[in-house]
């Protein structure tokens, strides 16, 4: 409405500024405002909207733009995120950007071998900004404050990516990372890592190691069969070289787990899955003996 009436926000701003103001659980639910320049407004709404979007989802608050202004709505700690988020994004445009992490449970540090910076960034960032819109999170490379020099740099040295978001989201984006830089570095983050199974109830990752001839058949073709697994199964399941990560609560890394291995087992001949009918993850059908091969296709 603004674009089409100009001026429209102004008669209303104090209605809608005050409206549900601290009637969520927490008693902290507002709205902030920040004032743009004309040069500033293109850069944090993005590309058809991508920035705005990513701010949105990795700090979990409702970030709108209208006219010149930028909305921030939500629980004062989301509405901090954002603005925090959104001052990191403009501190680029001046230099390298660090963040002290320290005391944070928003954002995850992750070491990138320099040779492959290039490859995790993609062409014009967009290798890292379709993980980003995959995942929901905010991602930059973060170079050491000044004074601390160019450590790291170079042949052999490593740069830090901060992943900034929701547990789930940052944990799912540093899994596709790291099978990134495993691919062009074989070893960098498995070399010496074992088989894991948690027994945390809450979110965590397990570690499973794959034979050879294993992992080409759970990927699948453009890694159709990983998808698939990871969609039945409702947990993170990313391959890093040829160990499994499979991240998640306990039902979903278990039955992950679980759907894998009836899959690798497949190889070996027919699969039968006891006590079908007492699970909630599994639907049986009859199926006619001469339709098999239709639906099978």
């Amino acid at each position: 409405v603004e674009t089409k009436v100009p001026g429209y926000l102004d008669k209303i701003k104090d209605d809608v500024m005050n409206r549900d103001r601290g009637k969520d659980e927490t008693g902290t639910w507002g709205t902030d405002t920040l004032t743009f320049q004309d040069d500033e407004l293109s850069y944090a709404l993005g590309k058809q909207g991508t920035t705005r979007k990513k701010l949105e989802r990795s700090s979990g608050a409702v970030v709108q733009y209208i006219g010149h202004q930028a909305f921030f709505s939500g629980t004062k700690e989301v509405r901090r995120k954002a603005k925090e988020y959104m001052k990191w994004l403009f501190d680029q445009l001046e230099g390298p950007v660090h963040v002290d992490t320290d005391n944070r449970d928003d954002c995850t540090l992750v070491d990138i071998p320099s040779d492959c910076v290039g490859y995790i960034t993609g062409a014009r960032r967009a290798t890292l900004g379709f993980m980003e819109e995959e995942w929901g999170v905010l991602m930059f490379f973060m170079n050491k404050s000044v004074g601390e020099g160019e450590k790291g740099r170079g042949k052999g040295g490593s740069e830090k990516l901060i992943i900034c978001g929701p547990t789930r989201a940052r944990r799912g984006a540093e899994l596709k990372v790291m099978s990134g830089v495993e691919a062009k570095t074989p070893g960098f983050f498995t070399k010496g890592v074992r088989d894991k199974t948690s027994s945390e109830k809450g979110f965590d990752t397990d570690r499973l190691t794959f034979k050879d001839d294993e992992l080409s058949y759970s990927l699948g073709k453009q890694g159709t069969t990983r998808k698939k697994l990871e969609g039945a199964a409702g947990a993170i399941l990313e391959y890093v070289g040829h160990v499994a990560f499979i991240a998640g609560i306990y039902k979903e890394r278990k039955r992950c787990r679980e759907f894998l291995t009836w899959l690798l087992a497949q190889r070996r001949g027919s699969v039968t899955i006891a006590n079908i009918s007492s699970r909630e993850d599994a639907t049986e059908m009859h199926i006619p003996d001469n339709c098999k091969g239709w639906v099978t296709g």
